[in-house]
């Protein structure tokens, strides 16, 4: 399927398999500590690295390819192809009306971030290579529909942009990296000068940093202990997208974005409803506390509008596209988590873009990506 075609979903995860690890890594050096699947006592698989459980004790994340999308697999055995074979994913692309797919991790984290807990930096650049390296290999080669992101070390700055470079030498075409490290393990704040280096390789690559909503869970408010799975597992899907609001001033506030102008975030899994109040709020806090004063050159709305994109997956787009903006809107889709529009994206995309010029659409679905991660010439 070409571009012309269909869209580009700028938010997808691969599922990654048992194998990934135990293959790559030295079971001499790591031993059990690689990470791997283990069988609970109930007869359900749950993976596990250094001792400490992964992905909330799940085997895998394709609620939207399950029969009951509030039911995760108990057991590899139970995962649909489509969440961990390429070409099975294109099938589902191809059902989907999807012409690119930019790829995240699952079991790594959403951004990354379970290997970011890790205290041992071998263990954390070993994993965090032997996942970069299986994506271009396995899922990459198998078709230029794929578009590969890396992940990295969240520290010392070094050690993430030469793995950066690294990846990005060998084909990744962004990068993944959790939005606030320092609630991971004990790092120095991601907003103070220590961090420059890591932003400024960014800039140099030419890549986006794609700050994923999820990665930082302390921003979000914990669901209350006496709900069924089901509403919990709600409650998650409703306050991770609006948690990429405090990323997003924080960064501003912060001058991140001023001292690096050409770096270019997206925030994934972000919707797009709160950016019209964060935007006037944000605007209004900064002409009301004189911070142009204060050596800010560009309101928060400008610093937006320069370098940061929004995804969106579920929102009609007439009502907050003045806001937003046209140019700063990625399409996508979610797969296979149990938040995505599958099976029903086609008709879910038809409903959100109603009184949407062509020219509108065809920006959104289409060139902000295309253009964003190199794909193809956007259309004229």
């Amino acid at each position: 399927m070409s571009l012309a075609q269909g869209f580009v979903s700028a938010d997808d995860h691969v599922q990654e398999p048992p194998d990934l690890w135990t293959k790559r890594l030295s079971r001499t050096r790591f031993g059990d500590r690689i990470p791997h699947l283990e069988r609970g006592a109930d007869g359900a698989e749950h993976w596990m690295v250094d001792g400490r459980p992964l992905l909330g004790g799940h085997v895998a994340s394709a609620g939207a390819l399950m029969p009951d999308r509030n039911r995760e697999p108990r057991c590899w055995e139970e995962v649909p192809a489509a969440a961990y074979s390429p070409a099975e994913r294109l099938k589902a692309m191809d059902a989907a009306g999807i012409a690119y797919s930019v790829l995240f991790p699952t079991v790594a984290g959403l951004a990354g971030e379970a290997f970011a807990q890790l205290r041992d930096p071998e263990l954390e650049i070993g994993c965090v290579q032997a996942y970069n390296d299986w994506l271009l290999e396995e899922w990459a080669s198998t078709s230029s529909r794929f578009i590969p992101q890396c992940i990295v070390p969240i520290w010392p700055p070094e050690a993430a942009a030469a793995e950066m470079q690294r990846a990005v030498a060998r084909g990744h075409r962004g990068i993944a990296f959790p939005a606030l490290p320092m609630h991971l393990r004990d790092v120095p704040h991601v907003s103070g000068p220590e961090y420059d280096p890591v932003w400024s390789a960014c800039e140099e690559l030419g890549v986006p940093v794609s700050l994923h909503a999820g990665a930082s869970p302390q921003l979000q408010y914990p669901a209350f202990s006496g709900l069924a799975p089901a509403l919990a597992d709600a409650v998650d899907a409703v306050t991770r997208p609006v948690s990429s609001v405090f990323v997003l001033s924080l960064l501003s506030f912060s001058r991140v974005l001023l001292r690096h102008p050409g770096l270019r975030l997206v925030m994934a899994e972000s919707a797009l409803s709160w950016a019209m109040l964060y935007m006037e709020w944000a605007d209004h806090q900064f002409e009301h506390d004189g911070l142009a004063r204060e050596g800010y050159d560009l309101k928060p709305s400008e610093m937006f509008h320069r370098q940061c994109f929004l995804t969106a997956w579920f929102d009609d787009i007439a009502p907050f596209v003045g806001y937003v903006g046209e140019d700063r809107i990625l399409w996508s889709t979610n797969l296979p988590l149990a938040t995505s529009t599958w099976p029903r994206t086609r008709e879910t995309v038809e409903r959100c873009f109603k009184g949407v010029t062509d020219g509108i659409r065809r920006k959104i679905l289409r060139d902000n990506a295309a253009a964003l991660y190199g794909i193809e010439p956007p259309p004229g």
